[in-house]
């Protein structure tokens, strides 16, 4: 069991107990929470869980124009189809010409937040604070190419494979898919 999750730490270090259980679990362990977080204790490995959503499509750039948010939004547009309404903060790239063009163009409401209120896009701030903690701050990047692939393995994991308990431990693709069907 110990050697399971410290394999499977290594893949995820982020994964708590809550998330670790689920993994032994889905895998058909009988096991409980209590003795996971036990043997994880007897590893030294700890983490906290965050809620997500599913990641539809995503951009990084080291600049602050808008260009990058479009190409991510046309992205997500074209695979996915317009939603009625689409929430961001007030951030340039948000509120610019291009950006706002593109969802006026799909006939798309927009919604703003309110001014310097992170609280309004709370599940988004969650996200790149998981995508920090989870991803960037555990390893050195070498150059943008390789940031860009190790973002674009975890997107997938995170939405695939990271168990998220406020969703009852089902991943953000399960949930997306379900409710789409």
């Amino acid at each position: 069991m110990m050697r399971l999750i410290d394999e499977q730490h290594l893949k995820t270090p982020f994964y708590g107990s809550r998330k670790m259980y689920t993994f032994l679990r889905n895998l058909g362990y009988c096991i409980n929470r209590k003795r996971v977080r036990r043997l994880m204790r007897q590893m030294g490995l700890e983490a906290m869980d965050w809620y997500s959503r599913r990641v539809l499509s995503w951009r990084v750039s080291n600049t602050m124009d808008a260009d990058f948010c479009v190409d991510a939004l046309e992205e997500a547009l074209n695979r996915y189809g317009a939603p009625e309404i689409f929430n961001s903060d007030q951030g340039s790239q948000f509120t610019s010409d291009a950006f706002t063009g593109v969802l006026k163009k799909h006939n798309v409401r927009i919604s703003m937040d309110g001014k310097g209120c992170y609280r309004d896009n709370i599940f988004v701030e969650r996200l790149w604070r998981s995508v920090k903690y989870e991803c960037v701050y555990l390893k050195a990047f070498d150059n943008g190419a390789q940031l860009k692939q190790e973002l674009k393995s975890y997107f997938q994991l995170y939405n695939s494979e990271r168990p998220h308990q406020s969703l009852d431990d089902n991943t953000p693709d399960q949930m997306y898919f379900k409710q789409a069907a």
